[in-house]
């Protein structure tokens, strides 16, 4: 397999579909995330009453702009770029998606790609295209980025592409030290440090290396000058970092995992993440060819693997190495279900109607009362064979003054399908709580309350106490949540775990990210950031780590609560 070469055609739009052909066959090799985008981009081709449709015109547009220009530097400075079918794919993408009003399908788009593959070049094409031909009067573009070193990654080959062009000239669009401007449409193209003053429009927002950020500032601030305009575009390109995982970086592309996978739906953000996957051993030629799509082309294939026989070698180079060639992150962290397993325990039957024979252990995840909540039903089933079965029924509860915020956009739609209980007010109804786990007892064989004491000591003691079913603290600590993950990992990997396809699980199952602990071989549940909730998740750790550790008991369940 390769990675593909160029074709003659100027059909740019034909071409990006058929890579993406190409990479979904396997006749092109790359990571899984890339499979996935092209998976995308076929499957919108054929969705019915779809919002967006391909424009080949648009398409070819901006790719016929890109091959005016003229590289910046090294043995090629001078000649016109020739665009590779990964970038052709990118462009035509992020472009060629339109409504039928001409709006573009994406206004956020995260491209991550090793170095040498490009990025700088790529990203300077698409700023000057927004800023002088996509339309835009008085259009301001931004390559912003934490040093002015770094922002002039991205503004000095666009300068150089506009020098090296009489006939941009021509139309009048001209270079200054920072800036490159022109006077008839009033539309500029500068570099920014750390960010943009508070009353900048920003129709293109660049942000290269991204994973070099302590915040996520300079993001947050190019996104909330884009909301003035329609059909603004925010571009991050970048390759991956040896950062904690605070990275505002690796927050976005954990984002766009999501997206690619299905966990979360954003028509409006497109996904390019070359990497080498997990799986593939990092030291072999297969991850290189894997996570470089212009392989030997803008980079030299023979250094990059003497550079990854030296970090073999020299274990201080490995993570340098990866991050740089491979785009694997370096951190304290990392990402702990495989998504794609998780999806095929979805059980389309099942039901508490199902599964209300079943001996049930009930875990909760009460959060502070303006914040996530969860309560989680885990069923042990022991009749198919030596292992268990487990069954998971999900309550997830969250105030409905942040249901309704614009930025939970996500919560708005999960409650009205039901998925997520809005509970009246700005904070957590724990009466509400309360009423549904009272009802769930009574209608389910719960063998135990299981329960983090941090938020949820009285709430756990009240239902106890009406119910007459026993309470069980289970402490956040490694030697009770490592074993309970292990339980569900194995159980899921066998398939003998179960879901109800319940999206707010799943999503809170996607935020995991574990982290070793210095004592025994324990894994601990952590987040990227505060936004990435895992209360779901850490509700089903807490009654697996009970549920795991009962049996079931063919015996008649003949409790009934004294309050019926």
């Amino acid at each position: 397999m390769t990675n593909g070469a160029t074709s003659s055609t100027n059909d740019y739009a034909a071409r990006a579909t058929q890579y993406a052909r190409d990479v979904v066959d396997g006749k092109v090799l790359y990571s899984k995330w890339i499979r996935l985008a092209a998976q995308r981009h076929l499957n919108d081709l054929i969705r019915p009453d779809f919002r967006w449709t391909f424009c080949s015109d648009a398409a070819n547009k901006v790719c016929q702009f890109a091959e005016l220009c003229r590289h910046e530097k090294g043995s090629k400075q001078g000649q016109r770029i020739k665009l590779e079918a990964a970038q052709i794919f990118i462009l035509a993408s992020i472009f060629g998606w339109i409504d039928s009003t001409s709006l573009r399908k994406y206004r956020e788009a995260i491209i991550m790609l090793p170095r040498g593959n490009g990025k700088s070049p790529l990203a300077a094409i698409i700023g000057l295209y927004m800023a002088f031909f996509s339309g835009e009067k008085g259009a301001e573009v931004y390559c912003g980025a934490n040093s002015e070193k770094q922002a002039s990654e991205v503004f000095r080959p666009a300068k150089a592409m506009v020098e090296q062009e009489s006939r941009l000239a021509s139309i009048g669009i001209q270079c200054a030290a920072k800036s490159i401007f022109q006077l008839s449409t009033r539309s500029r193209f500068q570099p920014v440090v750390r960010k943009p003053g508070d009353g900048a429009s920003v129709w293109c927002g660049i942000l290269d290396e991204l994973h070099e950020a302590q915040d996520a500032t300079l993001y947050d601030t190019f996104k909330t000058g884009a909301n003035k305009r329609p059909g603004s575009l925010i571009l991050v390109i970048s390759t991956a970092g040896v950062s904690s995982t605070e990275n505002p970086c690796l927050a976005l592309q954990r984002k766009a995992e999501q997206m690619l996978d299905g966990v979360i739906e954003d028509d409006r953000l497109f996904a390019a993440l070359h990497g080498a996957d997990p799986d593939v051993d990092w030291t072999s030629p297969l991850a290189v060819e894997m996570a470089n799509p212009l392989l030997g082309v803008s980079n030299d294939r023979e250094a990059i693997l003497l550079d990854q026989q030296e970090a073999v070698r020299n274990s201080a180079k490995q993570n340098i190495f990866k991050a740089k060639h491979l785009n694997i992150w370096s951190t304290a962290s990392s990402a702990w279900m495989n998504i794609a397993a998780w999806n095929k325990c979805y059980d389309a039957i099942l039901t508490e109607e199902s599964v209300k024979q079943l001996p049930c252990w009930i875990g909760s995840d009460l959060a502070s009362k303006l914040d996530l909540s969860a309560v989680v039903r885990v069923y042990r089933d022991d009749s198919q064979g030596d292992r268990p079965h487990y069954y998971a029924i999900t309550r997830s509860y969250l105030p409905e003054e942040r249901v309704n915020l614009p930025e939970n956009q996500h919560y708005l739609g999960w409650s009205k399908q039901d998925y997520l209980s809005a509970t009246p007010g700005s904070s957590i109804d724990y009466a509400t709580l309360e009423a549904d786990v009272l009802a769930d007892i009574a209608s389910n064989q719960v063998k135990e309350l299981a329960y983090d004491a941090r938020y949820a000591d009285h709430w756990a003691q009240r239902v106890s106490e009406l119910s007459g079913i026993p309470r069980v603290e289970v402490p956040p600590s490694p030697s009770v949540l490592s074993p309970a993950m292990k339980e569900l990992e194995a159980a899921v990997a066998d398939g003998r775990f179960h879901h109800d396809g319940n999206p707010v699980l799943t999503w809170c199952i996607s935020n995991v990210l574990t982290r070793e602990t210095s004592v025994g071989n324990y894994t601990m549940p952590d987040k990227a950031r505060p936004e990435s909730k895992i209360d779901c998740a850490v509700a089903l750790f807490i009654a697996m780590a009970r549920a795991r550790l009962g049996t079931q008991d063919n015996a008649e369940w003949s409790f009934t609560p004294f309050w019926l």
